[in-house]
């Protein structure tokens, strides 16, 4: 069975429903994994998703602030919600496919949004980046995030780190920048590793060559320059490596009207 699975950091799914129709309307993924979805769970716009044909949704959303979604074609088997460094604050949802998705093996997705961690990369001067660094370090040590053996698992989402060299426009000016600190992607990396999890685009785009999925509001025009930084990532279990037929980056969502500053990435596998 062909599955499509999208992640994107929307940055409030009220205010730009219209985008996600568009994209949803042209790309069809079976699964959309929003991130910073910006509101509470009675106000996000579910009729809108089913007149979309997205009838299944899982929701850890509250005012104002982070959320995380999945929207689906396809049902549920479970849906769980767990939090970190001890804050209930919308970061994580997990969902598992089964037999009512008419799949022979269970599949079990994680949808993440990292913290940001500010804007000054030293835990002892800024609170957000002590707490980014930790919620890395539970991620590691998250038993749910260990699949072996045959666990099929996915886990995607604005882990709002990039970690290797061409993964940032500028590997050099961006060492002492949130998001690229030696730290950050030590710890981001030790999480992967220790769940033996597989980086989908790393697996298929050759570290030498550049891969962006954000390109920040600060720029005029983000295209002149191309300063990206890849933030949002899909990892896949070992179990399935195999199984991954087809990778992309929407990079145009970023030319359209009042766009995210992060875009749609898809993966297809089969499932």
């Amino acid at each position: 069975m062909r599955f499509s699975l999208t992640t994107w950091n929307i940055n409030s799914v009220r205010l730009r429903i219209n985008l996600v129709a568009k994209f949803l309307k042209s790309a069809r993924p079976d699964v959309l994994c929003l991130q910073e979805t910006k509101c509470i769970d009675d106000a996000f716009p579910l009729k809108r998703f089913k007149r979309l044909g997205y009838e299944h949704v899982a929701l850890n959303g509250q005012k104002g602030y982070h959320g995380v979604a999945v929207i689906s074609k396809l049902p549920f088997e479970t849906t769980d919600i767990r939090t970190f460094c001890d804050k209930i604050d919308s970061r994580h949802i997990s969902v598992a496919f089964g037999e009512k998705a008419q799949l022979t093996k269970p599949l079990v997705l994680h949808n993440f949004y990292v913290p940001a961690g500010g804007d000054i990369p030293d835990p002892a001067l800024n609170p957000k980046f002590e707490h980014k660094l930790k919620f890395l370090d539970e991620m590691k040590a998250c038993e749910p995030l260990h699949p072996r053996g045959e666990d099929r698992h996915i886990l995607v989402g604005d882990l709002n780190v990039a970690p290797h060299e061409n993964d940032v426009w500028s590997h050099k000016q961006l060492l002492k920048v949130v998001s690229h600190t030696p730290i950050e992607c030590e710890k981001l990396l030790a999480a992967q590793t220790y769940g033996e999890w597989i980086d989908v685009a790393r697996e298929r785009i050759p570290m030498s060559q550049k891969v962006y999925t954000w390109w920040s509001y600060r720029a005029a025009d983000w295209t002149i320059g191309d300063r990206g930084r890849r933030l949002d990532h899909i990892w896949v279990s070992r179990a399935l490596k195999e199984s991954v037929t087809d990778f992309k980056i929407t990079r145009d969502a970023r030319s359209w009207e009042r766009p995210s500053d992060h875009v749609p990435v898809t993966v297809t596998l089969e499932v």
